[in-house]
């Protein structure tokens, strides 16, 4: 069976540490599977840190990382993840809301097939119109722009195979894309409706005021996901658009000199349309400069703008594998 790495961000989380790290060994001691447990510690001032070092030093199996101070919760997942060494990569809160019960559940529709499995709190146990409310809301605009069908693009609890986690490039907020970005990677991804409890420890990190940044975030994945390898696509069809605009109205402003047409209306048309010209001009050269730190970014690095599954009957052995088990259904139907 495969190793398991299970990545737990915390944040001045001192009542719920214990109790979680005794959930997830009593969770998983029963799975006759591998597992580490990495807990990252994102500058806690509690003493979560020193309850987690206690913990770490009893159980070998824990494997502490503590950040110099809080720089997030996606960064800290980012550091769970560069640091596991399992071939699952389980994602999980530290602040009990999560239910560890649901992680063997998730590995197993993993292994039918699928590359990413995330939760969908479907009964969410949180205030409505601090939490609830908002996320709804985000889930619909982040569905509809970004063609990914998901429920629920907060749930924290989630399951991937190493090889796609550790593509992600995490920065900001973007630990709540992961989803969306792996979908992008080509990562076959399933929706499971998972367990959600209400807070009994501790003060929630979230709330109403993080719906701008998440709203302002999807802008940046939007643009990341269809227009990354080609910005002119986007910047130069708002550039052309632009400019024949700018092009008719300065042709209609200059008919209405001609025939001296009466009234300011000419001068604005005239001012409107240079305006646009010239917005039109900054937009394309914007695409093009766009398309040169494309290629900065691709070519000195060897980075690529697509991501291999796998490969079959290539002279390097070390980059075969043999294709995971595909499922018929992308989308499993699971009972409420």
């Amino acid at each position: 069976m495969s190793q398991v790495s299970i990545v737990m961000p915390v944040f001045n989380e001192i009542e719920n540490v214990d109790l979680m790290y005794q959930e997830l060994v009593s969770t998983m001691k029963n799975q006759h599977r591998g597992f580490e447990l990495i807990i990252v510690d994102d500058g806690s001032h509690d003493g979560t840190q020193d309850a987690l070092t206690e913990i770490a030093h009893s159980d070998p199996r824990v494997k502490l990382v503590v950040l110099r101070r809080n720089f997030g919760q996606t960064a800290a997942m980012m550091a769970g993840i560069q640091n596991a060494t399992g071939e699952i990569i389980v994602t999980i809160d530290g602040d009990l809301q999560n239910d560890p019960a649901d992680i063997p559940m998730m590995i197993d529709t993993l292994e039918t097939g699928f590359d990413l499995v995330h939760g969908w709190r479907k009964k969410r146990q949180d205030k409505t119109i601090s939490r609830k409310l908002p996320s709804k809301i985000a889930n619909w605009i982040i569905s509809k722009t970004t063609k990914f069908p998901i429920h629920d693009i907060g749930c924290t609890l989630k399951a991937m195979r190493a090889d796609v986690a550790k593509q992600l490039e995490l920065y900001g907020e973007m630990h709540r894309f992961i989803p969306v970005l792996a979908n992008h990677l080509g990562a076959n991804c399933a929706e499971v409706v998972t367990h959600h409890r209400a807070r009994q420890f501790g003060q929630s990190k979230y709330g109403i005021d993080r719906t701008l940044p998440v709203l302002l975030d999807l802008i940046t994945v939007k643009f990341l996901t269809d227009y990354q390898a080609s910005p002119m696509r986007m910047f130069g069809k708002m550039g052309l658009i632009m400019g024949t605009t700018g092009a008719a109205g300065m042709g209609v402003s200059i008919l209405l000199w001609m025939f001296a047409v009466a009234g300011s209306i000419k001068a604005l048309l005239f001012t409107l349309s240079a305006i646009s010209l010239a917005a039109s001009i900054h937009l394309l050269a914007l695409g093009l400069i766009g398309e040169v730190c494309t290629r900065i970014y691709y070519t000195p690095n060897n980075k690529k703008n697509y991501q291999v599954r796998y490969f079959v009957n290539f002279e390097n052995d070390d980059d075969q594998s043999a294709p995971p088990a595909q499922s018929k259904q992308k989308f499993p139907r699971l009972a409420a």
